[in-house]
C-alpha cells in the first residue's frame, strides 16, 4: 500500500486491511471538507463582490468544475502530475524542506512526531474555544465561532514550528532513486484531494451566493446605514443570516463528497474501496466485502448528517 496510517504487511489480518483504507478515506474526506468549504466561501463571495475581475474569475471556477465530471477531472490532474512533474533526481522544492516530483510532495515535520501533531491540536482546540467563549460576548455566534476556528488553526500552525524548532526537525533528504525523511503525500493522494476540492468547492460556492442572496435588501441597506462596509454588511449582518439557508445544501455536498471519495480506485489511492476490490479478489466473498463497505460509508454519512443537523440547530437557535 503506497499510503498507510497504521502498520500494516502481507501477513497482516484482513480486518487490518480494512482499517487502513477506512483511514485512509476518512482522511481524504475530512481534509477535503476542509479545503472545499474555505475555497468554495472564497468563490461564493468573489461571486458577489463589485470588483468585475473577482465576479469573473468565481463566476468561471464554478463553471469550469461543475461542469466536468469528477471522473474526468481526476484523470486530467492524475495525467498532470504524472507527466509535468520532474523526476526524483529533478525534484524541485526547498532543500531540506520541501520537494515535489513524481513521487508526490516530501516536506519537513517536527522530530517529535506524533506528540507534536496531538500537542499542537489540543492546544489548538483549547485556545480556539476560550476565544470563541470570549467573542460571544461582543459579536453573534456564527462570527464567535469562526474567530475561534481562525484562533485553533492560527495557534497549532505556530505550535507546529515551535515543536520544530525546539525538538528539531525531520528533513527529506533526496538519494539516488528517492527521498528519504520526512511525510510525503503520494501523487495518488494529492489527485484525490485536489479533484474533490477544486469539484466540491464549486457547488459550495453557488450554495454561498444563493444563501447570501436570500436574504432581504433591507438588511443590506441597514449595514450601511449603520456606516458598515459593503464587507462588514456582508461579515456582520448578511452572511449569518444567510447560514441557515446554508447548512442543510451543505450537509449534503459533504455527504456526497465522502461517497465521491470512492473513485479514489481509479488512481490507484487505497481507499476502503480499493483495498475491498483486492480482498473480493483474494477471498471470493463479493457480498460479504460490499456489505461491509456500504455499512461504512452509511455509517460515516449517518454521523457527518448528524453533526450538520446539530450546528444548523444551534445556527437557528442563534438568530
Amino acid at each position: 500500500m503506497s499510503d498507510k496510517l497504521i502498520e500494516f504487511t502481507s501477513a497482516s489480518a484482513v480486518w487490518k486491511g480494512f482499517l487502513v483504507g477506512l483511514l485512509n478515506t476518512l482522511r481524504v474526506a475530512a481534509l477535503t471538507i476542509v479545503t472545499a468549504t474555505m475555497l468554495g466561501v472564497v468563490v461564493g463571495l468573489m461571486r458577489l463582490s463589485r470588483n468585475a475581475l473577482l465576479r469573473f474569475l468565481g463566476a468561471a471556477h464554478v463553471e469550469v468544475y461543475r461542469n466536468i465530471p469528477l471522473l474526468v477531472l481526476l484523470l486530467a490532474i492524475y495525467l498532470t502530475v504524472s507527466e509535468l512533474l520532474p523526476g526524483v533526481r529533478e525534484a524541485v522544492g526547498i532543500s531540506g524542506w520541501i520537494y515535489l516530483s513524481k513521487s508526490g510532495l516530501v516536506f519537513a515535520v517536527p522530530q517529535w512526531g506524533e506528540m507534536a501533531v496531538v500537542g499542537s491540536l489540543a492546544v489548538g482546540a483549547l485556545l480556539g474555544a476560550w476565544v470563541s467563549h470570549a467573542a460571544q460576548r461582543r459579536t453573534t455566534r456564527q462570527l464567535a465561532a469562526f474567530y475561534g476556528l481562525t484562533a485553533c488553526l492560527g495557534s497549532a500552525t505556530v505550535l507546529w514550528f515551535v515543536f520544530g524548532m525546539l525538538g528539531g526537525w525531520n528533513q527529506p533528504q533526496p538519494t539516488r532513486f528517492s527521498i528519504s525523511g520526512g511525510v510525503q503525500l503520494t501523487p495518488e493522494f494529492v489527485t484525490l484531494w485536489l479533484g474533490l476540492t477544486l469539484f466540491t468547492s464549486a457547488s459550495i460556492a453557488e450554495i454561498v451566493r444563493a444563501g447570501v442572496l436570500s436574504v432581504r435588501t433591507d438588511q443590506w441597506l441597514a449595514g450601511m446605514a449603520l456606516g458598515l462596509t459593503y464587507g462588514e454588511t456582508t461579515s456582520y449582518v448578511v452572511f449569518p443570516q444567510a447560514l441557515k439557508l446554508i447548512m442543510p445544501p451543505l450537509s449534503s455536498q459533504y455527504m456526497s463528497l465522502t461517497k465521491n471519495s470512492s473513485l479514489a480506485v481509479l488512481v490507484g489511492y487505497p481507499d476502503l474501496v480499493n483495498i475491498g476490490t483486492t480482498v473480493m479478489n483474494v477471498t471470493g466473498q463479493a457480498i460479504e466485502v460490499i456489505f461491509i463497505i456500504m455499512s461504512v460509508y452509511l455509517v460515516i454519512n449517518l454521523l457527518i448528517s448528524l453533526a450538520m443537523n446539530g450546528l444548523n440547530q444551534r445556527i437557528m437557535q442563534g438568530q
